[in-house]
């Protein structure tokens, strides 16, 4: 009964959201057997330069400190309310191995991720902007 009511709640939630044109909760689908969420995001790049963070280009907003080599994402606030926040594991299509959430963006993006590529601006430019799925577990609270 509970997972039906819960599963009741998301298609209403997708509902509302797809009439008032909203992507982010219309996009997210569950997996009940593993306890995954998958949604499709506006995915950018970004780098740890002035003019593209705060004071400190190598600390993140939960006050991580990023390091060489690290996978690590950012994403939009709307997000955190799925499950990705700090520390949460990301696969991302088309991209080997596992990313983790370190970094939030400006409250103005929604339903987007910014893929960290340390100090290398021209791979973030060629990577651009792209819609991909991204995959995570989903933790009941």
């Amino acid at each position: 009964m509970r997972q039906s009511l819960k599963q009741f709640a998301i298609v209403l939630a997708a509902s509302f959201a797809a009439l008032g044109g909203g992507e982010a909760f219309a996009a997210i689908k569950e997996s009940p057997e593993k306890k995954k969420k998958s949604m499709t995001v506006t995915a950018t790049a970004y780098n740890s330069v002035e003019g593209q963070t705060d004071d400190d280009p190598w600390t993140a907003a939960w006050n991580n400190r990023l390091r060489p080599g690290d996978k690590i994402i950012a994403v939009s606030r709307d997000l955190e309310k799925h499950g990705l926040t700090n520390g949460a594991k990301v696969k991302i299509e088309g991209l080997p191995g596992t990313y983790t959430v370190r970094d939030r963006m400006n409250k103005r993006y929604t339903n987007r991720i910014d893929v960290w590529m340390e100090e290398d601006i021209k791979k973030a430019r060629k990577w651009g902007k792209k819609k991909l799925k991204i995959i995570w577990d989903h933790k009941k609270k």
